[in-house]
């Protein structure tokens, strides 16, 4: 392949759930994901927690939570495995999103599956919505990661974060730094144009390739979209970085990264981890607020 042009195409399935119902959203997955295929998809990605929906109820009655719980799945579990095979089937990566199995309470999770079947990156959400009434019963993840996908043609390395991670800059960077090239980010809330704006600033400041994936009304908003880290041409004039955004509606968007051009990007240009200067960031490594600033 051209060193131009190595072509990175991801399936956006912003889809309706059938709220808590594993077989329903197993059915219109897989059919998602072979729609996608027909389409020239290397990837396709769902919103946050597709298994169940990123559903609410009413935690008054105990047997809700109880119900809720059953749900939650293991890597090994025939949901997930009939994921599995569709990939190996279609010869396609399956970026699939589902309430799991925590240590001691459920996860929100999302696992990256290549195109042979295999799991390549499973990651749990780090910072869970403590404040909301669904996600303060999640035990959240410790880390983020980042996995290299063989999707034929090329090698790209994938990192995921999910939904409220991408509003604290150190989730990209992270993963950034570990060599992301493309960062998967599952959804559920309302994309109104500021979210929009912080996200498209995740691809500027990493140098990396954003997909955003998220639910239709009347659910969310829709607005899934892709983000390309190229934000100026040799010339240095602005360029338009949204590769693709979809509307409000149910739909299967398609974002087409050339991972090359990205690549030749981040050679050339200053953002990423190029003029870093660490060492004077630990209060960003010690967390918690800084006081008051003293000589």
């Amino acid at each position: 392949m051209n060193r131009l042009e190595s072509l990175f195409t991801v399936a956006l399935a912003q889809l309706r759930p059938e709220p808590l119902d594993l077989d329903a959203n197993r059915i219109r997955g897989i059919a998602a994901c072979r729609s996608a295929r027909d389409h020239g998809a290397d990837l396709i990605l769902f919103p946050e927690m597709w298994s169940t929906g990123y559903t609410f109820f009413d935690k008054r009655h105990p047997e809700n939570i109880d119900r809720w719980r059953r749900l939650a799945l293991v890597s090994t579990d025939e949901w997930i495995a009939d994921f599995r095979a569709e990939a190996r089937r279609l010869n396609m990566a399956i970026a699939l999103t589902y309430l799991g199995v925590g240590r001691h309470h459920p996860r929100n999770m999302v696992m990256v599956i290549d195109r042979k079947g295999e799991c390549v990156l499973e990651y749990a959400k780090v910072h869970t919505c403590s404040f909301a009434p669904l996600e303060d019963m999640l035990e959240p993840g410790e880390a983020f990661y980042v996995a290299c996908l063989d999707y034929g043609p090329d090698v790209v390395g994938i990192g995921a974060m999910i939904c409220f991670d991408r509003e604290f800059p150190e989730s990209a960077r992270v993963l950034m730094l570990k060599g992301a090239e493309i960062i998967l980010t599952p959804n559920a809330c309302m994309m109104e144009r500021h979210r929009v704006a912080q996200f498209m600033t995740r691809a500027f400041e990493n140098m990396t390739g954003m997909a955003l994936t998220n639910y239709p009304v009347p659910f969310n908003n829709g607005r899934s979209m892709g983000v390309s880290p190229e934000v100026f041409d040799v010339e240095e004039k602005s360029r338009n970085i949204i590769l693709a955004e979809c509307d409000d509606r149910e739909q299967l968007g398609y974002a087409v990264f050339n991972l090359a051009s990205i690549r030749v990007y981040r050679d050339r240009e200053v953002w990423g981890p190029k003029h870093r200067r660490s060492t004077s960031y630990r209060r960003i490594i010690e967390g918690g607020p800084s006081g008051v600033n003293t000589l």
